[in-house]
């Protein structure tokens, strides 16, 4: 507000705020000490101002009509879209009729404002889009298809399904817990109400991927957004599947479900539908991406089911062999044996999903590896997860709490492959272009209390004889 010199209580501003009376560019010497700064470098302010940057040029583009492309060119084999500025160029038949349609167009506009009569603004309208039907049929989107975007755009399903998960996955770990502590709770027709509810949203999850796949045409996991809450979509499954062994699996699945989601709405990541590149139009790639992506649902249930054990082993006080001490051994239990059959399914798929990922790589690049950073950590996870289920076999680490232990920090192998990768690695599957994104702060406080928890829970780590 200090650089647009407008007064400090305003919260709107307009364009004509942001340049002087001679016409110059407000935010320049700013923007300018900015760039010059490493993007590791920048604060808040700095990232802000990028940010309003790109807006205000957006809304310039709008302005000026760059991003009204909505005039197919007469026959044109590449189907080319001019926007006003373009179709001015070409000082033709063409260019006169769409010039007298945007003419009569503006001037319904102006009229109606005056007057409060819609009729022949609608009229002109009609008449547009008439034109483009006209010279394009053949590649507008159908109304369903239009339908079916504003229908989804407008319910925006994903970010209002997060909530959703959030407060029923925290509701039924809670009752859980407290059932663990006292058995005669009654919380059977409770869990299967939640149960059902989790269900609900899981449909609604899957109308949205499909709506998505679609308007868009091609499968939804093809950039950040979509890969998110696919494997939110993939974490929900994980836990109806298992649901009917382990409350702890439903409830843990839905809080993460929730978190998947709401990482996938925040400001990094771009929701927008949007075409594909060569490269990602392979069958194999749908493929490779559904069945691997799929695998990180069920490896992310057992990280959070290894930290949940983790907590039962810091509550169980062996000094005290009650009631609730040999409920929460059986809770172990029961969560270390959901987790490793969690495991088991999340390394298959991961295996599968490598394997059809070569024949992918293949396919656009004429090999089938080429030890890529994705490539490489892919393995490298693959390895981790074959490790920790073979940790039974090596008998001073066979017990409930290295098991435990090692599902939780294997997932660090399944966020470096997934994130690290693409933003601090270069290669064919990676975003980074220099400059390392900064590591997020919330990432130290998790870290911090995964370990804090890690070594609370160290003390009890001899329950294995009870178990």
């Amino acid at each position: 507000k200090k650089l647009l010199e407008i007064e400090k209580d305003k919260s709107y501003f307009s364009f004509n705020d942001i340049y002087t009376k001679n016409g110059e560019y407000k935010l320049e010497n700013a923007l300018e000490n900015t760039n010059a700064k490493k993007t590791s470098d920048r604060n808040t302010f700095d990232k802000e101002l990028v940010k309003i940057d790109e807006k205000l040029n957006i809304t310039y583009s709008l302005f000026i009509g760059d991003f009204l492309k909505i005039f197919p060119l007469k026959n044109d084999l590449n189907n080319k879209w001019l926007n006003l500025n373009e179709s001015s160029q070409y000082q033709n038949e063409q260019s006169i009729e769409i010039n007298n349609l945007m003419k009569n167009y503006y001037f319904s506009l102006l009229n109606a404002n005056k007057s409060n009569d819609w009729e022949k603004a609608n009229l002109a309208l009609e008449n547009i889009k008439n034109y483009q039907q006209n010279l394009a049929s053949n590649i507008i989107p159908s109304e369903l298809k239009i339908k079916s975007e504003l229908f989804l755009n407008k319910f925006n399903i994903f970010e209002r399904l997060t909530p959703f998960y959030l407060i029923l996955g925290f509701v039924l770990i809670i009752l859980v817990f407290v059932n663990i502590f006292n058995p005669y709770l009654k919380i059977n027709k409770v869990i299967k109400i939640i149960l059902s509810l989790i269900i609900l949203g899981f449909i609604f999850h899957t109308l949205g991927l499909a709506l998505r796949w679609y308007i868009s045409g091609h499968a939804p996991w093809s950039n950040g957004y979509e890969s998110m809450i696919y494997v939110a979509w993939a974490i929900t499954l994980s836990g109806i599947f298992f649901s009917k062994q382990s409350n702890l699996a439903l409830a843990t699945t839905s809080i993460l479900t929730g978190i998947t989601l709401f990482v996938a709405h925040l400001s990094w990541m771009e929701p927008q539908i949007t075409t594909l590149v060569p490269v990602l139009k392979s069958y194999w790639l749908t493929i490779h991406v559904s069945v691997i992506t799929a695998s990180y649902g069920f490896l992310a249930l057992s990280c959070l089911l290894g930290f949940i054990s983790l907590c039962l082993f810091i509550f169980a006080n062996p000094k005290n062999e009650n009631e609730n001490f040999f409920r929460i051994l059986l809770s172990i239990k029961e969560s270390n044996r959901i987790n490793e059959m969690s495991i088991l399914i999340g390394l298959v798929f991961l295996i599968i999903g490598n394997f059809l990922g070569g024949i992918w790589a293949n396919e656009s690049w004429g090999r089938y590896w080429g030890w890529d950073p994705k490539e490489t950590w892919a393995y490298v996870s693959i390895v981790v997860y074959v490790i920790v289920v073979h940790l039974r076999f090596v008998k001073p680490l066979a017990t409930p709490f290295a098991f435990a232990t090692a599902s939780l920090l294997a997932f660090a192998s399944i966020l470096m492959t997934y994130f690290g990768v693409n933003f601090y690695l270069s290669g064919m599957h990676s975003y980074a272009t220099g400059d390392p994104v900064p590591i997020p702060t919330w990432v130290y406080y998790v870290l911090t209390i995964v370990i804090v928890t890690i070594a609370l829970a160290f003390r009890n780590r001899n329950l294995k004889e009870t178990l």
